[in-house]
């Protein structure tokens, strides 16, 4: 632990050496054999020792889904709660526990249909929470229905003809909701999933992290061109931070600014390597973000952005609330909790 977890700097440490081992529950695993969330699990485990927390000073809070199964696998504290507000109830415990640090678990159902509001009015407020979405493109636990991510034309149970509904895309949506973090990974890319969660941990506020999972019985092979040996490098855009946006074999492609002000995928060989742009995750505009994450292709995957796209400072919604109330004490003395119910508006019926 080092102090570049800035969002973690309230949350007492332990002298106590952790592993992943420590994270892993007495809990059966049961999800689908095959399913990505088995990925996402264990790099989660893997990764948390190196925060320096004790067990009990983390929290992972879940909705409803198969995704939402993860607190029963966590040695932390944990909740399952309610469809789709699992953000209000983490708003909640981050205001009130400045002395945790809180996950929230969650999919593409429960937090872009039931759940849309409380997860935009999170990223707006910018509570200190992490939010995994796991991304399916599809209902897995209430066996294949079309999700909010579902692409149109897809063949449901419930869509046999085919979804005629426009999808959600997680990361525009989180950037127009004015997220101070954002991110995308992949349940099967070990190495960048753990770089996102390092980045996510040490971020103050609300940071999104969208992970495409594979639901290897409703809706297998959603992700392949990310994942296909043969066709991941030329599909899949790797975003780092103050480096040129090239991607595809022996990047050949590449990113740059039309004369109209809006970005295109070109072959570096027609264009030149300086008309290649740059990634800023730290830029206060959300503009560049944003156009980055509209070039994917949402039925071939072509051009897909992943990693983290914004990365902004602005104080957590819990720090101005506790900044706040102290603010009211210095000035106005502790309250009473009896005149505040009573207020001014109070009379007597006989």
């Amino acid at each position: 632990m080092t102090d570049t977890y800035a969002s973690l700097s309230l949350v007492p440490k332990t002298d106590v050496t952790i592993t992943a081992k420590d994270f892993k529950s007495d809990q059966e695993v049961r999800w689908c054999p095959g399913c990505g969330d088995y990925s996402i699990l264990s790099n989660v485990q893997a990764f948390l020792p190196e925060l320096g927390l004790a067990r009990e000073n983390i929290v992972f809070i879940s909705g409803i889904g198969c995704s939402s199964r993860f607190p029963y696998y966590m040695n932390t504290f944990g909740m399952h709660s309610i469809h789709g507000r699992a953000p209000a109830i983490a708003t909640g415990l981050a205001v009130s526990r400045p002395d945790l640090s809180i996950w929230v678990i969650t999919g593409d159902g429960d937090s872009l249909s039931i759940g849309g509001n409380h997860l935009i009015h999170a990223l707006r407020r910018n509570v200190n929470l992490k939010i995994l979405m796991f991304n399916n493109r599809i209902y897995g636990l209430t066996k294949g229905q079309y999700s909010p991510t579902s692409e149109q034309g897809k063949v449901t149970k419930s869509t046999p003809e085919g979804s005629i509904d426009y999808s959600f895309n997680p990361v525009s949506l989180a950037l127009g909701a004015e997220a101070t973090f954002v991110a995308r990974t992949i349940d099967s890319d070990r190495k960048h999933m753990t770089e996102v969660l390092r980045q996510a941990a040490a971020h103050e506020g609300t940071a999104l992290v969208e992970i495409y999972q594979n639901c290897n019985i409703f809706n297998d092979g959603a992700f392949d061109p990310l994942k296909d040996n043969e066709t991941r490098d030329d599909v899949t855009m790797r975003l780092v931070h103050g480096e040129p946006i090239r991607f595809g074999v022996d990047n050949s492609k590449g990113v740059t600014r039309t004369e109209d002000g809006h970005i295109k995928v070109v072959n570096v060989a027609d264009v030149g390597e300086d008309a290649i742009i740059s990634h800023d995750a730290h830029a206060k505009d959300p503009g560049l973000a944003f156009a980055l994450s509209r070039l994917s292709n949402p039925r071939t995957l072509e051009n897909t952005p992943i990693g983290v796209f914004r990365d902004i400072n602005r104080p957590s919604y819990d720090r101005l609330v506790r900044e706040q109330i102290s603010d009211v004490i210095e000035r106005k003395g502790a309250g009473d909790l009896q005149s505040l119910l009573n207020g001014s508006d109070t009379w007597n019926v006989s």
